[in-house]
């Protein structure tokens, strides 16, 4: 029997149409729009507005479009996995909440946490089900709002993060196409360098934690920086060494858009130029899960069948990871 493998055979995302620009912010916080893009490389970046807005709308609208550009019933979706730290709520998981608007009324679905870097998990997961031969199609969501956890009136986290939505749909193939092969990695001794300091069970909201300002993200941005540039740029080059791959052999390198330094480094660390990886930073911000479904959308078009993609992301937690894939389809 042939080997299946999981393929991308859609992609999809949105982005809320409030821009938050580095003018504005230079309003709320003592910033300036150079200071912003020479450190990052963010000029703008999506906020959601409105009341009962959480990350499940983004992400339900990313589906719809992935279902209407597919051509797939909801029905015949087999499961739902939300890649999210910014939950509609602590319970139901978001990915039910999006698999109910969207009408997948026969899947399973749930949320997984891993930061930035939770797209790849839930990406490699979901490719787990497909090879197994008992799930046809998946569909893994990236969905994060974190302006619900930003303190605007911190600059040091405030001019990173925006909104925003990504989904794919995979399923079965037994070309030698698809997720080739991944490298994972976590290590909790990062955790007090970047997270959300109350709000969880071991420090549940209280009129203190309020005061004090802990239900937003925190992060040492020094410490952050020099663990993101090593892990990700080394991983990514230890997945190309495990498949014998040069900098060559990747049509594109797909990287989290935290910073455009760690960006960089990555790319130099592969032997990749720039000409040959995705960017859309200038224009999101550090959208958390988002950040890759959101590149392989606004890059769909000059994708072919067959690129060799690395796909590659660190977060909070500390999680880190790369992915090693060939696309699956021409422009359309």
């Amino acid at each position: 029997m042939d080997k299946l493998r999981a393929m991308i055979t859609g992609i999809q995302g949105y982005v809320p149409e409030y821009r938050l620009t580095n003018k504005e912010l230079e309003k709320l916080v003592e910033t300036n729009d150079e200071w912003i893009v020479s450190r990052t490389g963010i000029k703008e970046r999506r906020i959601l507005k409105g009341e009962d807005q959480g990350s499940s709308v983004m992400g339900a609208e990313a589906v719809k479009g992935l279902l209407e550009k597919t051509g797939t019933d909801p029905l015949d979706v087999d499961l739902i996995i939300c890649a999210t730290v910014t939950p509609d709520m602590p319970f139901p998981a978001t990915a039910n909440i999006i698999a109910d608007i969207v009408g997948a009324k026969k899947s399973y679905s749930f949320d997984i946490g891993a930061a930035c870097s939770g797209f790849l998990y839930a990406l490699q997961m979901g490719s787990q089900f497909i090879q197994t031969g008992t799930h046809k199609k998946v569909i893994i969501v990236g969905a994060d709002k974190m302006s619900s956890i930003v303190n605007y009136q911190d600059r040091t986290t405030c001019i990173l993060f925006g909104d925003g939505a990504g989904a794919v749909m995979l399923e079965p193939t037994t070309e030698d196409l698809g997720i080739m092969d991944a490298i994972l990695r976590s290590d909790g001794s990062g955790a007090p360098y970047l997270h959300m300091k109350a709000g969880g069970s071991r420090r549940p909201a209280t009129q203190q934690t309020l005061d004090a300002n802990e239900h937003y993200a925190f992060q040492e941005g020094s410490t952050v920086f020099k663990f993101a540039v090593t892990n990700m740029a080394d991983v990514s080059a230890e997945v190309m060494e495990k498949n014998n791959l040069t900098g060559d052999d990747i049509a594109w390198l797909v990287p989290h858009q935290a910073n455009m330094r760690i960006i960089n480094a990555t790319a130099n660390r592969m032997g990749i130029g720039p000409d040959k990886v995705m960017i859309n930073i200038e224009k999101y911000g550090n959208t958390t899960a988002a950040t890759l479904p959101l590149c392989l959308w606004d890059y769909e078009s000059q994708l072919k069948k067959g690129d060799n993609l690395i796909l590659a992301a660190f977060g909070g937690g500390f999680t880190w990871g790369s992915i090693f894939l060939k696309w699956g389809y021409d422009p359309k």
